[in-house]
């Protein structure tokens, strides 16, 4: 086996592997920086939003109620205003993201028992940012109103429920804390596991076809298969090694737990990279030079990452783009690495994911390894 043609051309593309500074920057470095910038910026945790107020009623009501925004880490009142027309503009320029109105007659009539506005101006140029900032403005204004009508039952002598009607417990399993990163780190973790395995083979193969070097490659005594084995092999091997140090990342510098078994976890990723690695290959049998290949690669990395469920629920797609997403092999190896990191399930609860991903793996490498083979034949 040492000495067989297969092993000696598997160790000539490792070793161009480490000669070749790009190719070792997209295979090594690039894994590990992109994973750390993401990692920090892929989060759907909304904290300190630039906010700012307009209080026109300036009493102790007043202020009462706005310290309630201020004595938390979700808003930073950094702004405020001393009449109306100075709201659009904050909104306008993105100062702030939201400004809370106190009219003016609040106070009175909170201390006359009766029904006082206030008014939220949100910024919803991001939905998304939007609606959770009108959840949390929501909760407080419900619990200042809450104490709020307590105290005035007591002024007037009252009984004031010290209990409530409803003892309301919320549990949350597997990410008690809703860390987002909990939930993007093992999806940027299964996006570079496909984007490694796709340019390193098809930057390789590109290369040797414009180099000419692949022509001189089709006339040694090297058999298709062999040459195709020798290309996949070593990428594929380098692909698991960035599994192992991005799975370290993850695990010890964002804190990820790993509930699940990291056996299990290598094995289906390591079954990924035949869907990876075909596609590559793929690839590289259409593409006349590395130009090519790039925009191929872009073109088929962009929707699988829309797709894939990453970054919008497959749940709340059209059922035409559901159906599509079902061909997607990076929806599968998503869900399988993020229940095996965050609900520690084993392979009984998985087959549902790990069927089809291998099925369409092995569709797309055996379609790919024929159309290499005839080409080289």
């Amino acid at each position: 086996m040492l000495d067989s043609r297969l092993f000696h051309f598997m160790k000539k593309e490792i070793l161009q592997l480490f000669r070749d500074r790009r190719m070792l920057f997209i295979a090594v470095i690039m894994p590990i920086v992109q994973l750390i910038l993401l990692g920090y910026v892929a989060s759907m945790d909304i904290k300190h939003l630039s906010t700012a107020v307009l209080d026109e009623d300036k009493t102790y009501y007043s202020r009462d109620f706005l310290r309630r925004f201020g004595n938390i880490e979700y808003f930073d009142i950094n702004y405020y205003l001393s009449n109306r027309s100075q709201v659009a503009p904050m909104l306008d320029t993105g100062q702030a993201q939201l400004v809370i109105y106190v009219p003016s007659k609040y106070g009175q009539k909170i201390a006359h028992g009766q029904t006082a506005d206030v008014q939220f101006e949100i910024d919803g140029s991001n939905a998304t940012i939007a609606s959770i900032a009108k959840s949390y403005v929501s909760t407080i204004g419900l619990t200042a109103g809450t104490e709020i009508y307590n105290q005035r039952l007591a002024r007037q002598g009252l009984m004031v429920l010290s209990q409530p009607l409803f003892d309301l417990r919320s549990r949350i399993w597997y990410n008690g804390d809703l860390e987002s990163r909990f939930f993007y780190v093992p999806g940027i973790f299964a996006q570079l596991l496909m984007l490694i395995s796709m340019i390193l083979t098809t930057s390789s193969i590109v290369r040797e076809k414009t180099r000419g070097t692949m022509e001189m490659l089709s006339v040694t005594p090297l058999r298709p298969m062999e040459i195709i084995a020798g290309k996949l092999i070593p990428f594929g091997v380098v692909a698991m090694f960035d599994v192992i140090v991005v799975f370290l990342i993850a695990t010890l510098w964002f804190g990820v737990p790993m509930r699940g078994s990291v056996f299990l976890l290598f094995l289906f990723c390591a079954s990924y990279l035949l869907a990876g690695l075909g596609t590559g290959v793929l690839i590289s049998s259409f593409a006349r030079n590395e130009r090519q290949a790039g925009m191929a690669n872009l073109f088929i990395t962009s929707p699988q990452m829309l797709l894939s469920g990453f970054m919008f629920p497959i749940d709340n797609m059209p059922p035409f783009i559901q159906f599509i997403t079902l061909f997607v092999p990076l929806r599968y190896l998503l869900a399988i690495v993020r229940e095996i990191f965050l609900k520690g399930v084993g392979i009984n609860y998985l087959w549902p994911q790990v069927l089809p991903m291998l099925l369409i793996a092995v569709v797309i490498l055996t379609v790919s390894v024929m159309r290499f083979k005839s080409k080289l034949e």
